[in-house]
Formats: C-alpha cells, sequence, structure tokens
C-alpha cells in the first residue's frame, strides 16, 4: 500500500535474537502489524521446511498472524524483491563499505531518500511517507502470554524436550514450543486431537490408528498482500 520502510539494519547475521531484537525496537516505534507476510528462509522458517520457529511463536504471541510465500515463487512477494533490487543499485553497487556502521550509515540515508523524496510510479509517483501511517497497535512491555478457556486440556511443553503427555503418552511437537502451554481438542470424529498454541494448529494426534503426532504447517499464500 505505501512501500514504507521501517527498518533497514546492518546486521552480522541473520539469526533470531538479532532480528527480534531489531523488530521490538521497530514495533516499539510504529506499532504491531497485524500480519507479517515472508519468505521461508531463517529465521522465519526453517530449511527443513518446518515453520513453527522460535522467531514466529514470538510474532503469534503478540497477536501478529504470521503468513508464508510459496516455496520457489518469488514473484508472490513481488514489492519486495523490486525493494532489494532497487537498494542493491542505488547502494551496494556504488561502493565499498569497511565496516558494519559504515554500512548502516548508507542505510539511513537511504532509507530517507527512499520514504521521503523518491518518487514510486506504483503511488502514481508520490512518496511512501504520503501514504504510511503507523499502526495503532501498541508494542506490549512485556509479551503476553497464551490464555486458554477453563475446563480445556492444557499441557506445558518442556523448555528442554518438545513433548507433551496425552492419554498415557508422550508425544513429540515442534520444536518451537518448548517451554509453551498448547491445548489439546477434539477434532472431527473420535480419537482424533488437535494440538493448539491459541487459535493456531499446529500438531494432530489419531489415536484411532496409533499414529504419533503429526506437524501442522500454516498454509502458505500465492498472493502478495497490499
Amino acid at each position: 500500500h505505501s512501500r514504507y520502510a521501517l527498518c533497514l539494519k546492518a546486521c552480522a547475521n541473520e539469526q533470531r535474537p538479532d532480528v527480534q531484537k531489531h523488530l521490538t525496537d521497530t514495533f516499539r516505534r510504529y506499532g504491531l502489524p497485524e500480519a507479517f507476510y515472508l519468505d521461508n528462509g531463517s529465521p522465519w522458517g526453517d530449511t527443513s521446511g518446518v515453520r513453527w520457529t522460535a522467531l514466529k511463536v514470538w510474532l503469534l504471541r503478540l497477536g501478529v498472524r504470521v503468513v508464508h510465500a510459496r516455496p520457489r515463487h518469488p514473484q508472490g512477494r513481488g514489492k519486495n524483491e523490486r525493494f532489494h533490487r532497487s537498494l542493491k543499485a542505488e547502494v551496494f553497487a556504488l561502493r565499498t563499505f569497511r565496516t558494519l556502521a559504515e554500512v548502516q550509515r548508507a542505510l539511513d540515508s537511504w532509507r530517507m531518500l527512499y520514504n521521503l523524496e523518491r518518487p514510486h510510479e506504483s503511488l502514481g509517483m508520490g512518496v511512501p511517507s504520503d501514504r504510511y501511517r503507523p499502526s495503532s497497535r501498541p508494542m506490549p512491555d512485556r509479551v503476553p502470554q497464551v490464555q486458554y478457556d477453563a475446563g480445556e486440556t492444557v499441557r506445558t511443553v518442556s523448555s528442554t524436550r518438545s513433548y507433551i503427555a496425552f492419554k498415557g503418552q508422550m508425544w513429540k511437537v515442534p520444536q518451537a514450543f518448548c517451554g509453551e502451554q498448547l491445548a489439546v481438542r477434539p477434532l472431527d470424529r473420535d480419537g482424533r486431537y488437535g494440538i493448539f498454541f491459541a487459535s493456531w494448529q499446529v500438531a494432530s494426534i489419531d489415536l484411532t490408528r496409533g499414529q504419533p503426532v503429526s506437524d501442522v504447517s500454516e498454509q502458505v499464500s500465492a498472493m502478495s498482500p497490499v
């Protein structure tokens, strides 16, 4: 909708602690988004195909919906790809950097130009700052815990082993939920249960076949958001 760039950071890595810190700072300044539309690489996804990551769980606890793009379909994230092409051509193709601090100064300067001065054909030759408005959802001081209704079957996942106990058996759940509380809810027929993190189903149990838990990945999207 606006093309506004909220954050550009020169980082030494793409690991969750650094990404989460910069997201926290950005959310405190601009508010929480309704959703994130992401690719499937680290730290958003997992190279093994598992999409339940610690960073995603953190976003869900903040009430931010996470939607993954279809694997190997970069056209689904065309706006992002176009942004990266501009960044590469207008910043990184023109000079060599010796330190991350130098990169950050260049990013800060380009971000101001991009948001406030550089006209966008897709915006009718306007600039992103003309359209962008911060979110009305503030970043909380503390990340909230998931709340479940009284009477629900709730299990706490061990902080060291990703299993829950149910019906006298131990069931494996995605590693990202270590230390979290999950609810076990009956599904469409007797003997089948879903394992939920708040309203998101993360795994399933089928007692009728004696099958172990199977992961449930969030459905990917073929569309790019506005």
